[in-house]
């Protein structure tokens, strides 16, 4: 018999750290290779994680509840295999084994980039710090000295994110101030509760949307364009075409495929558009990864991306957007599917709005809202001159980073955008 490590696996490129959320099995329980063992939460989707021996599970070394970093030992399997032992080290010292328990991004897009904290290092004043602190310290220019000062919640008095994320934030504060201003998450006021009003506690997933909308506005200075753009030529030839559509691919086709066509032809004339901010660099994207909002039954919004998309027709973006839709409804999707996108469109005209002021997802700079199309009134050029005539109408709205985005950039690109839309070919084939 032999004992192996069963670690926190890798569950999307940007993820490096998971709530244990339920132990699908228990101490002592016979388990097969490839058996869900636990569900995982992370800041993109639940998943459960399958068990990477048969054996018994002999020991769980994560606690439901509790942030764990990839690559960090969750539990023991004890195994039938003599070289077991040989595939991944049996034990992780206690010190090391909380700090990977504890390890957690921190707030700003150059930590986020960091990879996952493998081992602690020991520093000269003989305390532990984790290479997600050491990160933090660096970020805000925290010297060793002034790090070996910091009280430490941790086991044996290390420093833990929370610790250092206090830290910053008391650091911050003006020495004057007697009392710190209100945050934007923060009420300015009281909130009054009367008897007939009902109390709801946020879900897990809406904490970390608000989370991540703050954040958001806090990091990117953000500018909003707005063009209305002409969808006749669209809207004629999903008319007309729909049904032969379905027939040929057994599913329909709605406007999003068309709006993600556009925007990946656009950012190839505007690649400035298709980056990320790094502290003081600027990552400019190779991939054009596009993600789209989708509303939940929960009334919840997750976005997942569609890889490449400049690479796909108007068929193969259709597919894409009806197989990622679907699975988001039924909670199917996966870490993966949520991971690596570099814009994203959100369509509030699918709740009647005509348009609205989208919040950018970090690490992106832009994201566009396409809203409601409206039948219109319009000036119309023709051969003989201009006339009046009803047509369909949409506006486009996009927010941008104005750190790294300026106007004419921005409004170039959505302006472009609702050029391609407006120029679609009545004659495309299905």
């Amino acid at each position: 018999m032999a004992s192996v490590e069963m670690l926190m696996p890798k569950m999307g490129e940007s993820i490096i750290e998971g709530t244990i959320l339920t132990w699908l099995k228990k101490e002592g329980d016979s388990i097969e290779q490839d058996e869900s063992v636990l569900e995982v939460a992370t800041d993109k989707v639940d998943t459960e994680v399958p068990a990477t021996h048969g054996g018994i599970l002999k020991k769980i070394l994560a606690k439901e509840g509790e942030v764990i970093a990839v690559g960090a030992p969750i539990a023991l399997i004890e195994t039938n295999s003599e070289n077991g032992v040989a595939e991944v080290s049996l034990t992780v010292s206690e010190s090391k084994k909380e700090e990977l328990v504890a390890a957690a991004p921190g707030n700003t897009a150059s930590i986020l980039a960091q990879p996952a904290p493998a081992l602690e290092s020991i520093s000269e004043d003989g305390r532990f710090y984790s290479p997600l602190v050491k990160n933090i310290a660096k970020e805000e220019g925290i010297s060793m000295t002034e790090l070996s000062k910091i009280p430490g919640s941790g086991k044996g008095n290390r420093v833990t994110k929370e610790d250092m994320l206090a830290y910053v934030q008391k650091r911050h504060e003006s020495p004057a101030s007697t009392k710190p201003a209100p945050s934007i998450s923060e009420p300015r006021v009281q909130v009054s509760i009367s008897a007939s009003d009902e109390i709801i506690e946020m879900d897990r997933m809406r904490k970390m949307i608000s989370q991540r909308m703050v954040e958001s506005k806090r990091i990117s200075a953000h500018v909003t364009s707005f063009v209305e753009a002409d969808m006749t030529n669209i809207v004629l030839w999903r008319e007309k075409n729909k049904n032969a559509y379905r027939a040929k691919y057994g599913e329909g086709i709605t406007f999003t495929p068309f709006f993600i066509e556009a925007i990946a032809r656009a950012i190839r004339d505007f690649p400035m558009i298709n980056i990320s901010v790094d502290g003081d660099r600027i990552i400019r994207k190779k991939d054009i990864n596009i993600g789209m909002a989708v509303a939940l039954p929960s009334g919840n919004l997750i976005v997942p991306v569609i890889r490449n998309a400049d690479q796909l027709n108007l068929v193969g973006v259709s597919k894409k957007v009806n197989d990622l839709a679907n699975r988001a409804r039924n909670n199917k999707l996966t870490a993966d599917d949520l991971a690596g996108g570099t814009y994203t469109v959100s369509n509030v005209g699918s709740f009647g709005n005509v348009m609205g002021t989208p919040i950018i997802p970090q690490p992106q700079v832009a994201i566009m809202a396409v809203g409601a199309i409206v039948k219109k009134p319009a000036v119309v050029e023709t051969a003989t001159g201009d006339v009046i005539a009803i047509r369909h109408k949409m506006f486009l709205s996009h927010s941008y980073d104005h750190r790294v985005v300026d106007g004419a950039l921005g409004g170039m690109f959505v302006r472009r955008v609702a050029d391609y839309l407006e120029e679609f070919d009545l004659r495309t084939d299905i």
